[in-house]
């Protein structure tokens, strides 16, 4: 694990150097002017940023404006390219390192209060020190930037637009959820902002109570996290009527694309939601390197419509706009409700009992490196459904598929556990099965118990991650549940058994949404 982890913090310093580079150097060949600049975030604190203004335009032009905070653990630099282009088209775009991270002052506020006050004062110094209109204002960002574009949009009705990529709405259940510690992506997120920032006590107090499994805490590491959910504030957001668009990856092992999809739902005023294939801001990286890429292309028409008033169709198109796992092109649906409206159920009649604490060879892959790699040469984590250990996986399968299924959206786990401790964690995984028994990943999500009565059954529901996946004709489906997952922190006492059953007042199942033809 620790291999893996440093393998994939170091492909992110890697991509993170790159980025402060290439664009750059595209940047500087634009016509657009580029000064860094020092702005006074909250409490004077310094923000190191960076404001690129179209060529020619004067003191009393007044031009639209797009505010973009940095990703976590990013340098200053980072959307010079997309800058670039942004102001080649009209705009005044200011772009600043969010707050403890490189040369910016103070220290990591993740997302708090103190990150969303920094936003209203960049903007503040946009009004003040170049031709930005005041009734134009729009935020973006990718990862983190994208989480504190969604707050400042509650925080802040002068934001009339944001375009939120590869962010959070739930910091919870991102990184928590199933009750369930996301293992890799937190040490992910902890390490690279010890390596490149100054995480404040508050971040070390939680980081540590969570990757050490302090259920103690966990009450108050919930409310620190809601406090920096975007959702948390929907009625502001749909008070304020920002015009909202989402886009993220089906495989974001940093913020899974449920959360997406349920604070979309909810949000009352123009919005957008584009799902591609991907692992975390892998989906956005081309476009941060200045080369074409669909998200940002997104992004921008966005802008136009909501901040330029272009007629452009982009409100005339269907809001939820989806990219299949495969060689499929965009599909086109009227809500996410609409998204897999037709269910299959899969029978889990067989009771299947493991034992708990062995690995049996199924996992969700490495955070950012595996989905990044199904993005680029579709090849999910795979295993041999015949070969894991019994023992230790309890294993399903539907019938075949002769003309094939494509999986939109989220499926759903029904089943009753039956413990022999009070504790305990599963991992459900979704397999395409090949006619040879090589299991391709589709989907997964974990799930933690506690204070449970040992030998007494209850009921367990869970959402597996959405996704977009095509499987091939004569191919199955299978379920796979095992107790140990790189991913996650796992909750299972020493010589535990768990017991799957389906009593018949209560029949298990998994729940596959399937595309309507």
């Amino acid at each position: 694990m620790r291999t893996s982890l440093a393998l994939a913090v170091s492909a992110a310093l890697v991509a993170g150097t790159a980025l402060s580079v290439a664009p750059a150097a595209q940047a500087a060949a634009s016509g657009a002017s580029i000064r860094f600049v020092d702005i006074a975030g909250d409490g004077g604190t310094v923000l190191k940023a960076n404001v690129v203004t179209p060529a020619g335009a004067g003191d009393s032009a007044r031009l639209p404006v797009i505010v973009l905070p940095t990703s976590w653990a990013m340098p200053q630099v980072e959307y010079l390219a997309q800058a670039q282009k942004l102001a080649d088209s009209g705009y005044v775009v200011v772009s600043y390192n969010s707050r403890g991270f490189w040369e910016s002052g103070g220290e990591i506020e993740t997302a708090g209060p103190r990150d969303v006050a920094d936003a209203s004062k960049v903007i503040d110094w946009a009004l003040a020190h170049t031709p930005a209109d005041p009734d134009k204002v729009g935020m973006a960002g990718v990862s983190y930037g994208a989480g504190i574009s969604l707050l400042a949009a509650a925080h802040d009705s002068r934001i009339k637009a944001v375009a939120a990529l590869s962010g959070w709405a739930d910091l919870i259940e991102s990184i928590y959820s199933g009750r369930t510690q996301h293992l890799q992506a937190a040490a992910l997120l902890g390490g690279a902002g010890y390596l490149t920032g100054r995480p404040g006590p508050e971040l070390k107090k939680v980081l540590g109570d969570f990757l050490s499994s302090n259920l103690d805490q966990e009450d108050e590491m919930i409310a620190w996290g809601k406090q920096r959910s975007a959702g948390t504030y929907l009625d502001r957001i749909n008070a304020n009527g920002a015009a909202i668009m989402l886009g993220n990856a089906w495989g974001d092992t940093i913020f899974p694309p449920n959360q997406y999809a349920s604070f979309y739902e909810k949000l009352t005023g123009p919005k957008r939601l584009e799902f591609r294939p991907g692992d975390h801001a892998t989906a956005e990286a081309t476009g941060i390197l200045g080369l074409p890429n669909d998200t940002w292309t997104s992004a921008h028409r966005w802008f136009d419509r909501y901040l330029k008033g272009a007629d452009n169709g982009v409100d005339r198109e269907q809001p939820v706009r989806l990219k299949p796992r495969s060689d499929g092109g965009y599909e086109g649906y009227a809500d996410w409700k609409s998204v897999g409206a037709h269910r299959e159920r899969i029978a889990l009649d067989d009771p299947e009992h493991v034992w708990t604490g062995v690995d049996s060879g199924a996992d969700g892959g490495v955070v950012l490196l595996s989905n990044l790699l199904d993005q680029l040469a579709r090849t999910p984590p795979a295993v041999s459904v015949p070969l894991l250990p019994r023992s230790f996986a309890a294993v399903w399968q539907s019938g075949r598929y002769d003309a094939g299924a494509e999986v939109r959206g989220t499926p759903l786990l029904h089943t009753t556990v039956t413990p022999t401790k009070s504790s305990g964690t599963f991992v459900a995984y979704l397999y395409d099965v090949g006619p040879l028994g090589v299991g391709k990943l589709v989907s997964n999500a974990p799930y933690t118990f506690h204070d449970r009565t040992p030998g007494r059954p209850f009921a367990v529901d869970l959402e597996l991650f959405s996704t977009a996946y095509d499987v091939p004709a004569g191919h199955r489906l299978a379920l796979v549940v095992d107790t140990v997952d790189p991913l996650y922190i796992a909750h299972n006492p020493a010589g535990a058994q768990l017991t799957f059953s389906s009593p018949a007042s209560d029949p298990s199942y998994v729940s596959v949404p399937l595309r309507e033809e």
